[in-house]
């Protein structure tokens, strides 16, 4: 069973229940996955960019989009224009894959992972996960990899009540840590 039927199978029914829903519309869900990978230092290197984005097309299954840089930060050697950072937006089919891998295979294979952290919501019913490194999700080929870069992944859920968001992810399959 995938992602989707579960949700729509098993967790509806269950959230319904458990907030007192009346409508299955009303009923929280995963909007979209926001992933985001910086790459400062391409203002000089247009390698870099090209190596990130053939990195996260291998993550996600989909062409990032290029952020550029609105202002010039003479500190961090940027100038207006270059290249900064890198951005797909998942909904549908291709987010509820990239959800159960990561949920199923990525996270469970960190070492020393212990579960993610509840502190990581905005208040809003979005959730907000760091990941130091590309290279733990195995279709980025390693031999391949020039430098290793961060992600960060956000989960846009439909709620602005983080009880509930928090409820709709574990049920999905998101390994919270546990509460000592």
């Amino acid at each position: 069973m995938t992602l989707r039927e579960k949700y729509q199978k098993e967790i509806v029914p269950t959230l319904m229940k458990e907030f007192a829903l009346k409508n299955s519309f009303a009923v929280p869900l995963v909007k979209k996955v926001v992933i985001n990978m910086g790459i400062g230092a391409a203002a000089g290197d247009k390698k870099i960019v090209e190596a990130a984005t053939s990195d996260l097309v291998a993550i996600t299954g989909q062409k990032p989009k290029v952020n550029l840089s609105r202002a010039s930060i003479a500190g961090f050697k940027i100038r207006k224009g270059d290249p900064i950072g890198l951005m797909v937006t998942l909904r549908g089919k291709r987010m509820y894959d990239f959800m159960e891998k990561l949920f199923k295979i990525v996270l469970p294979r960190l070492r020393d992972f212990q579960g993610v952290s509840l502190k990581s919501f905005d208040g809003r019913g979005n959730y907000s996960l760091g990941l130091a490194e590309q290279i733990v999700f195995s279709e980025v080929d390693y031999a391949k990899v020039d430098k290793v870069r961060g992600l960060e992944i956000t989960f846009v859920t439909s709620t602005p009540s983080q009880e509930q968001a928090q409820r709709l992810l574990s049920l999905m399959g998101m390994p919270f840590e546990k509460v000592k």
